[in-house]
């Protein structure tokens, strides 16, 4: 590394932690940021310049930034495996944030609760997956799980799982999510009639399916919001 270019000759409250220190998280940008994970350079690159190449793999986007793997972020010269899990975890932690408060939530009282909870578990997967909400008469949460995974373009869920599950839990209520890695927020035909099938086999329970949503990024479409359902 050039000695001019490593961040140790900034000046210090130009160096991603003392500034931090002196003016807050808030002050600093996505790259200095990314650059307090990454912790140090290479020979020829400070911590800010990797975490420059970092982002710009992913079009300097957060969003984006959260969709790659670790093998994906170790295309960057100078982030090797130890760092690139680092970001992996920082991205996972903020995740788990964003849906701590929803899932402290008393009540479920719309579509926008659960989206809460369904985006950022489901935004930044390449590939599809099903998500169940069991959810009491009362309608609070008991809790939400992974039920499927598939590919780029499909996934299945079972129908005879979900309400076994429900019955597990003594959930009164259902409410499911998928994502469309696509960015397309409609239902396919394929969707709709899921939804149908695992209505109608819950009502023989006295069990309520109340929505389906459908994530795509940071979009969502409620199929009851929409009258679908």
């Amino acid at each position: 590394m050039n000695p001019g270019t490593s961040i140790k000759n900034w000046a210090e409250d130009e160096r991603p932690r003392e500034k931090m220190q002196q003016k807050g998280a808030a002050a600093l940008s996505d790259a200095e940021l990314l650059a307090i994970l990454i912790a140090s350079g290479t020979k020829e690159k400070s911590a800010l310049d990797l975490a420059r190449e970092v982002l710009a793999l992913a079009a300097n986007n957060l969003h984006e930034l959260g969709r790659l793997s670790v093998n994906e972020l170790k295309k960057t010269k100078g982030i090797g495996e130890a760092r690139a899990i680092t970001i992996a975890a920082a991205l996972e932690l903020g995740r788990r944030r964003q849906m701590g408060e929803a899932l402290q939530r008393d009540t479920i009282g719309s579509s926008a609760d659960i989206a809460e909870i369904a985006i950022p578990l489901m935004r930044d997967l390449n590939h599809e997956v099903f998500c169940v909400f069991y959810i009491n008469q009362a309608n609070r949460l008991l809790r939400h799980e992974l039920i499927s995974s598939g590919g780029m373009t499909g996934t299945v869920a079972d129908i005879r799982i979900i309400l076994k599950n429900a019955l597990l839990y003594n959930a009164n209520k259902l409410i499911i999510a998928h994502n469309h890695p696509s960015g397309n927020t409609q239902p396919s035909g394929a969707d709709k009639e899921l939804t149908k099938k695992l209505k109608q086999a819950a009502e023989w329970m006295d069990i309520s399916l109340l929505d389906h949503l459908i994530v795509a990024g940071t979009k969502y479409l409620s199929m009851a919001d929409e009258g679908i359902i």
